[in-house]
């Protein structure tokens, strides 16, 4: 038998260059460039972030401070009797609209009604005595003193008739303008002396609200300014107005100044008394660029916003804000008209990222690495098949089922270490 050359380690020549061939091979191919790789012609490439964008646009923009009122009627009286007298009858309907002139009250007249009949019959007689002397001076049949008697006689006539008449006037009570009636404050059959209410008239085709503004708001508040105001009573509602008076003084326990607006009332369905939060307009700019507020996020002391560009990178762009309601914020610098920025989903995205912009409320069950974006994949092995980054809560979830170990799981691996033990036992 022909024997093999033997290694200083007794190993064949011939199967040592065999396994050198074979490793060298092996290094070869683990160098050559992996499908699906970096290196490879089908490499992993991040899919776009889906995110929710809005549109800058032009809107009318107010600075406003809000304050709680009261609001009075236009002008209010209480009707008051200026004589006394017997109630004879009250001839109105409380809570009712009355005209100017409308007859409210009337009192008992019988004493006053007399005395006007006897000064007018005065008066009459004074008259026909006046025209007589007057014919009698022509004549020269009267001196001129007896003239000048008869003559101041007819005068105190008249102002006695005009006096008894005035009186006469006064038993009857009438409204002074027109308003809303109130409620009766006397009934018929109740004697009233001078100054006793009746009952009260409103004047409320405009109404005043009364309210006051913190002491830092001044220098801005003038007459004329435009207010509006709402009501509990009428919800949605809006009334509109302007300031009336700006009280020059600064309330020294409250530090705010005293405001009044006149306001206008159709249908009259504003009732003094009622409750009433007022809104009033300092600065109103009617195409000031806005975005929502959720769109804006601070760095230090720089507010900035993500632009959605043509392409659909998004870059961060700094701006200068100006005025803010409860939903808006109005860009004084920064962005132009038509540009998109991200309303929700800043989290996941970086300078240059592409993105898939979606319409502002359709991300609303929260996306993939945070909340506010589209809802992401808590499935692992189609997590790693997408090639989804593991940040924020999924990857928590991810992280959580591929590390944690169910029951069965437990007892499969339990189960085929024993089965491992009992086949290495074997011979």
């Amino acid at each position: 038998m022909r024997s093999l050359p033997l290694t200083p380690n007794c190993v064949p020549a011939r199967l040592l260059s065999v396994s050198t061939a074979a490793m060298l091979i092996l290094g070869l191919v683990s160098c050559a460039p992996k499908a699906g790789g970096p290196g490879g012609a089908a490499g992993f490439k991040m899919p776009p972030l889906p995110v929710e964008v809005a549109e800058v646009q032009p809107q009318r923009v107010r600075q406003q401070f809000r304050a709680l009122g009261s609001i009075e009627a236009d002008e209010s009286i209480e009707v008051t009797s200026e004589q006394s007298g017997v109630v004879k009858s009250l001839p109105f309907t409380e809570g009712t609209w009355v005209g100017e002139g409308a007859l409210l009250a009337r009192l008992d007249d019988r004493e006053a009604k007399a005395a006007a009949q006897r000064t007018e019959a005065q008066r009459e007689q004074a008259e026909s005595s006046a025209r007589r002397s007057e014919t009698l001076a022509e004549q020269q049949v009267i001196s001129q003193s007896e003239l000048d008697d008869i003559r101041s006689a007819l005068k105190v006539a008249q102002a006695n008739d005009s006096e008894a008449q005035t009186r006469l006037a006064k038993t009857r009570i009438r409204a002074p303008w027109g308003g809303l009636v109130g409620r009766r404050r006397v009934s018929p059959g109740a004697y009233v002396r001078p100054g006793d209410v009746i009952t009260e008239v409103a004047r409320v085709t405009d109404v005043k609200v009364r309210f006051s503004a913190p002491e830092r708001y001044a220098t801005e508040l003038r007459v004329g300014v435009p207010v509006e105001i709402e009501t509990p009573a009428f919800p949605g509602e809006i009334f509109g107005g302007r300031l009336s008076v700006v009280d020059p003084m600064v309330d020294p326990q409250s530090r705010t100044v005293q405001l009044v607006a006149r306001v206008k009332n159709p249908g009259r369905k504003l009732k003094p008394g009622m409750s009433a939060n007022v809104a009033v307009t300092l600065a109103e700019r009617p195409d000031a660029l806005v975005v929502p507020d959720e769109a804006i996020f601070a760095e230090g002391t720089q507010n900035l916003v993500y632009v959605v560009n043509p392409d659909s990178t998004v870059a961060r762009t700094p701006i200068t804000l100006g005025l803010r309601d409860s939903s808006r914020v109005e860009v004084a610098h920064g962005l132009v008209a038509g540009q998109r920025v991200v309303t929700a989903g800043h989290q996941k995205i970086f300078p240059g990222a592409k993105v898939m912009p979606i319409p502002a409320g359709m991300m609303a069950g929260g996306g993939p690495g945070g909340p506010g974006g589209a809802p992401g994949n808590t499935d692992p092995a189609a997590a790693q098949k997408a090639g989804a980054p593991d940040s924020g809560k999924i990857s928590a979830i991810v992280h959580g089922k591929s590390a944690g170990a169910t029951p069965a799981t437990v007892k499969s691996k339990r189960a085929s270490k024993t089965s491992g033990k009992t086949r290495s036992n074997q011979p």
